[in-house]
């Protein structure tokens, strides 16, 4: 039975490859860090199936005893500072995490156990300021937060070390990634959330910043089985994982509220406060080589992730109001 470490195993990403992982018979560790407040909601179904541990990417000697300790086959490291807007405010903790955090763990495979695989999850917020209408692996990054920074340091050390130290790492460069279990402080979870809000009548305004800004959003669920694609490759490479299509805000919006037979016009307000300092206005996956390569595609279409995520929240607050 392979092993995996999942950093980060608290997250939306985390839960999705948690989940994949124990329907290919992994024995799962997760490493999350000490919180006074129950973070594990969205592994909560799982919970007696994994083997939970307290880890800290701010930490070396923590890395280190958890590789030490647990010997795994696989590491993939989805810990992060990953809210962009948070970046800016605290962008220090975010290289310490974001980018820092990519190192240790890397030291600790490269001292304790070199055989292991080691997957990064790098970002599309690394292209920032894109360089080519379509980003695939050769398009250069140009980012836009500390965050993106951050991330680009995590990415090219990742293959450093790859090179320098004939370690099996791959960065998997993951465009926007959405479910029912995204955080609530994103933009999508924001609209789907306050759109099953106002369907209710537990509110009647929508706040938000850049209406016009475009991503390459698919599912989460599917994005996690490219993740364990990469490592089970004969060599290690990177890879651009996306949709290869665009949509923006304004259309998120117009999907989420017209399935609940809402105009969205008419609940939506520009709020200047969630305007990025930097703004990163297009960003647009050119994923073959993930597809000629690894098999992969998408399987859940854009219209399909708007509602899902409407869907959820409508039975989530159904159950918390009594509705």
């Amino acid at each position: 039975m392979p092993k995996a470490l999942i950093t980060g195993i608290n997250g939306q990403d985390g839960s999705y490859l948690a989940e994949f992982l124990l329907e290919h018979d992994y024995e799962v560790v997760g490493m999350a860090r000490r919180s006074s407040t129950d973070t594990m909601g969205r592994i909560a179904h799982i919970a007696d199936q994994l083997e939970l541990v307290q880890g800290d990417l701010l930490d070396q000697s923590s890395v280190n005893a958890l590789i030490d300790q647990h010997q795994p086959d696989e590491v993939y490291n989805l810990a992060a500072q990953s809210f962009v807007p948070t970046s800016w405010s605290q962008p220090v903790l975010t290289g310490e995490v974001t980018g820092l955090g990519v190192t240790r763990l890397l030291e600790a495979i490269r001292y304790v156990k070199p055989d292991t695989r080691f997957y990064q999850a790098s970002s599309s917020e690394m292209f920032g300021k894109v360089q080519e209408e379509r980003q695939s692996e050769t398009t250069p990054f140009w980012p836009r937060s500390p965050y993106g920074v951050a991330k680009v340091y995590g990415h090219w050390i990742t293959v450093n070390y790859r090179e320098s130290h004939n370690l099996f790492a791959v960065s998997g460069m993951l465009f926007n990634h959405e479910s029912p279990r995204r955080g609530l402080e994103f933009v999508t979870r924001k609209i789907s959330q306050h759109v099953a809000q106002i369907k209710l009548g537990l509110t009647d305004k929508l706040p938000l910043g850049n209406l016009d800004a475009q991503r390459d959003w698919g599912f989460a669920g599917d994005y996690v089985k490219a993740m364990w694609m990469m490592l089970q490759q004969k060599e290690a490479d990177d890879f651009v994982i996306g949709t290869g299509e665009t949509h923006s805000v304004r259309e998120f919006c117009e999907i989420a509220f017209s399935h609940v037979d809402l105009d969205y016009e008419e609940f939506v307000v520009r709020d200047e406060r969630f305007y990025r300092p930097a703004e990163v206005d297009v960003l647009l996956a050119n994923p073959d080589k993930a597809g000629r390569v690894l098999g992969w595609e998408p399987q859940v279409d854009f219209n399909s992730l708007v509602t899902m995520m409407v869907d959820a929240d409508l039975e989530l607050l159904r159950k918390e109001h009594g509705l």
